[in-house]
């Protein structure tokens, strides 16, 4: 089975990249594309594990606007796809690379398998442009790799044939299951760990583009408040290159007192600086997935979110990007310890460390039809016909 697989973001080369590993050990020809959408985060994530694409079609360019990036990766994939001639196409997410690169394939007569289908925030505008690419994505593949039920009821809803959708888990915990003990290893590697001392530390991330402008500045400013207010917190904030970001969060935070600024890190020091953590506040989807696992409560930088089983389980709540809410729900985490103990509980909603074996026993099922399929279902969460029921 000639597999290719097409990437183009760091959460897409985290999320793969177990799958990638899953597929040549058992000896199927694997071609990694990247379409280098986020070039240097993603070339340092692949290298974490290993992974050299095999074509880099190098995208993108500076201020592009969206068309301009989705022309480019549907005519430049399509390319790619016709030289390679793969049996399979897998794309991850909610990206545009992911949105264009399955287009692609479904223009050239491909089957496409879609890892971490069925996420749904139920707002095309929320968010922008994930909702709408992943919904696009649905519409074009034929493999539907859910990570929960609830993610599989969303597409059998949507008409999705549930012999077509299987219940994996999410990836990203089986990327975090074999990253962790290295990244404990180098914890003292990363000199942003010491700017917090014996202090207590918020890691903060926020890029999307729905909180450009008034509300990333509420954030900002509850940020100001939570360190005034607690003399023991201090805030490590990896910045997003993105001027929309980068000129506000700099403008209203730089030279705060113990709030650290510093540029993107890469994936290992970033899961330094989680298990660090005392508590997290992000809008990023993958750190709501990561953060149940190392036992860290998430505050949800979002006023609605399309993983609400970390918000289900108590890992997680969502308090978007209002000042007082922010500062009001943070602080009941440091102030009170039963409320921030039943949120720091390490049990993980998104899966057990095996969806990529359960991603690729499903993929040689409906690829390789005389044969036996043999579709995990550890933990019983395999099953398409519980998720329709859930």
């Amino acid at each position: 089975m000639r597999t290719t697989l097409v990437m183009g973001t760091r959460p897409e080369a985290i999320k793969l990249a177990p799958v990638v590993e899953r597929l040549k050990d058992r000896g199927h020809d694997t071609v990694v594309v990247s379409t280098g959408q986020h070039k240097e985060m993603l070339e340092q994530t692949l290298a974490l594990f290993g992974i050299v694409p095999e074509l880099d079609l190098a995208v993108m360019q500076p201020n592009q606007r969206l068309s301009e990036l989705t022309a480019r990766v549907l005519t430049r994939v399509s390319d790619a796809l016709a030289e390679i001639q793969p049996d399979v196409v897998l794309v991850q997410g909610d990206t545009t690379t992911a949105f264009a690169a399955a287009l692609a394939a479904f223009y050239t007569g491909l089957p496409v398998g879609h890892v971490e289908a069925g996420l749904r925030s139920l707002d095309p505008r929320n968010p922008f442009p994930e909702e709408a690419n992943r919904r696009l994505v649905a519409v074009t593949a034929g493999m539907h790799f859910a990570p929960t039920r609830r993610a599989a009821a969303n597409l059998i809803r949507e008409g999705v044939a549930s012999e077509r959708i299987v219940v994996t888990g999410n990836t990203v915990v089986d990327a975090l299951s074999t990253l962790l003990p290295a990244a404990r290893a180098l914890r003292a590697a990363d000199p942003l760990l010491s700017r917090s001392g014996d202090g207590r530390l918020l890691l903060v991330t926020s890029h999307r583009r729905e909180s450009w402008g008034a509300d990333l500045e509420s954030i900002c400013l509850a940020l100001t408040d939570l360190v005034t207010r607690f003399d023991d917190v201090h805030v490590i904030w990896p910045v997003h290159l993105n001027p929309n970001v980068r000129t506000t969060v700099t403008r209203l935070l730089g030279g705060t007192a113990r709030i650290h600024l510093a540029p993107p890190v890469d994936y290992m020091a970033f899961l330094q600086l989680m298990e660090r953590a005392h508590l997290v506040l992000t809008d990023s989807g993958g750190v709501q997935e990561e953060a149940p696992s190392l036992a860290k409560p998430v505050l949800v930088l979002r006023k609605l979110t399309e993983r609400p089983e970390a918000c289900e389980s108590g890992a997680a709540r969502i308090v978007g990007t209002d000042r007082a809410t922010i500062v009001r729900e943070a602080s009941r985490l440091l102030s009170e310890p039963s409320a921030y103990a039943a949120m720091a509980t390490g049990i993980n909603p998104f899966g057990d460390g095996h969806a990529a074996d359960r991603i690729v026993d499903a993929l040689e099922g409906w690829m390789q039809p005389a044969a036996t399929a043999v579709v995990n279902s550890r933990d019983g969460d395999a099953g398409v016909a519980e998720a329709s029921a859930a």
